[in-house]
């Protein structure tokens, strides 16, 4: 029933995580609606993303240039290296204005029952980086379920086998703020009152 060039944006749009085609019909006919000069934007700042980023060679966020800004930022702690899954979590992180290191982005998580083990992320060349010699402390940002703990234990394990003297941390995990005791649920609450602090 519909032309084959909005089929065939409402099939890619289909693909994104998230947009399910009744999303993504909404998103074609939205683009049909505006002006040319819109939707030409849009198209060109899809083909920029293929053209204009690549991963940084220090930490393997993504980047305009051969390194990230944050690893070109001499204020930066440099010794101090907190270790992500994915370019968004940096964002996550830097939106806190609670970090002041550098990052290590993995390319997500150890997932054996999607076919993703350690090879298939940036460990080895966390483990390069740790080799050097000029990190003091790696703090493991990984998410807080399952394939996320996997992973921060694995790194763990391959940090101390390199011996040495770096310290492994791990963000601290527990009920948000606002949030209700009586909403929590019990690994929650079990893992807020393991991270406990003098106040």
């Amino acid at each position: 029933m519909l032309p084959q060039s909005v089929q065939n944006l409402i099939d890619e749009f289909s693909r994104l995580p998230g947009v399910g085609p009744k999303t993504a019909a909404r998103l074609a006919f939205y683009l049909l609606s505006k002006p040319k000069s819109d939707v030409e934007n849009l198209g060109q700042a899809v083909l920029d993303l293929s053209k204009n980023l690549t991963h940084c060679k220090d930490c393997f966020n993504i980047s305009e240039k051969e390194y990230c800004r944050i690893c070109e930022n001499e204020k930066r702690d440099h010794s101090l290296v907190a270790v992500v899954e994915e370019p968004l979590d940096v964002i996550a992180l830097e939106k806190s204005m609670g970090f002041g290191g550098v990052y290590h982005v993995l390319g997500g998580s150890i997932s054996p029952i999607d076919g993703i083990g350690p090879e298939d992320l940036r460990i080895g060349q966390l483990l390069e980086r740790l080799k050097e010699g000029t990190i003091s402390e790696v703090v493991l940002a990984t998410n807080p379920d399952l394939e996320g703990e996997a992973t921060a234990a694995y790194i763990k394990d391959k940090i101390d086998q390199l011996g040495g003297s770096i310290k492994v941390t791990r963000i601290a995990r527990g009920l948000p703020v606002g949030g209700d005791l009586e909403y929590a649920d019990e690994v929650t609450l079990k893992r807020s009152l393991e991270g406990r602090r003098e106040y």
